[in-house]
């Protein structure tokens, strides 16, 4: 039973039926990775039943108990209550920065209600001399944003004028298949009062998908209708852990969909699926109907 229906719960869940497990996801909220583009969890959703994962939404775990070697979890949905048997549990839920045990306190340094220390562009906390990069430096909780930070920090301690300066942080979860994004999603981008326009790209129309015998999914650009600048890509499918860098560079270069569109990609190849949804912005892609 895993316990969260978040990028962790969904990437061990996907692992450990691949690994001959019956597995039953309990999620609190009302789907899949809440947070993340629908559309593309729309087709993880469809994955989840197809691979024979039991996913259970608007339900929370309350407790559990042993008996012999089996464990009974006690949930709740919609007031009801239920018991779902199990062998193992595996609880996702919630994620917080480690500070436990570094002394935070003792130099005058204090975490705030979420546990996050305040930082500023080169990563120094309120003492001077004292940076912070990772999880405790704040969202997003990701190994390659504290990468970032981390160079960041060693460059500024090394005397060098730098700063944490990034319009975009990319996202990855290995699932089946994989979903990647990054930049804003497209209510994000209309509260930030753009006028957006998107393109969308189908995996089952790639040739190089087909041949991976990997059809399912797409990618989709979102971008302002007025400039043409990319403002957010999101992608379902195969390897798209991997296509989301070209994406990702599009935006901090504040790179328009033409920019990516009139850019030859080779063929074939996935990141094909990246250059057709640049030019379905425009309705311009040849290998897919659009209308008018």
């Amino acid at each position: 039973l895993v316990i969260g229906g978040g990028y962790i719960g969904l990437e061990l869940g996907f692992l450990y039926r691949k690994l001959g497990s019956q597995v039953t996801v309990v999620e609190f909220t009302e789907g899949a990775l809440p947070g993340q583009d629908k559309d593309c969890v729309r087709v993880i959703e469809r994955s989840l039943k197809k691979s024979g994962i039991k996913f259970i939404t608007k339900t929370a775990a309350k407790s559990y108990e042993a008996q012999g070697a089996k464990l009974f979890v006690k949930v709740e949905s919609a007031g009801k209550a239920d018991t779902i048997e199990c062998d193992q549990i595996l609880c996702t839920v919630g994620r917080k920065p480690y500070s436990e045990g570094l002394g935070l306190e003792n130099v005058g340094l204090k975490v705030d209600p979420r546990g996050f220390l305040a930082i500023d562009k080169q990563l120094r906390t309120a003492v001077k001399n004292i940076y912070a990069v990772g999880d405790l430096a704040g969202q997003p909780m990701l190994a390659h944003k504290g990468s970032k930070e981390g160079l960041v920090a060693a460059a500024v301690i090394a005397g060098q004028p730098e700063e944490y300066d990034v319009r975009c942080v990319p996202a990855v979860i290995f699932t089946s298949p994989e979903m990647a994004s990054v930049g804003l999603q497209e209510e994000e981008a209309k509260k930030k009062g753009h006028e957006i326009v998107v393109g969308q790209y189908p995996f089952a129309a790639n040739g190089r998908a087909l041949s991976l015998l990997e059809p399912d999914g797409f990618v989709k650009v979102v971008a302002d209708a007025k400039t043409d600048e990319v403002l957010g890509v999101h992608m379902v499918g195969p390897e798209v852990t991997e296509l989301i860098a070209e994406c990702t560079l599009a935006i901090e270069m504040g790179a328009t969909t033409e920019d990516i569109a009139r850019t030859i990609h080779a063929h074939p190849t996935l990141p094909e699926a990246v250059m057709e949804a640049a030019e379905a912005v425009h309705k311009m892609a040849v290998h897919i109907f659009q209308k008018k």
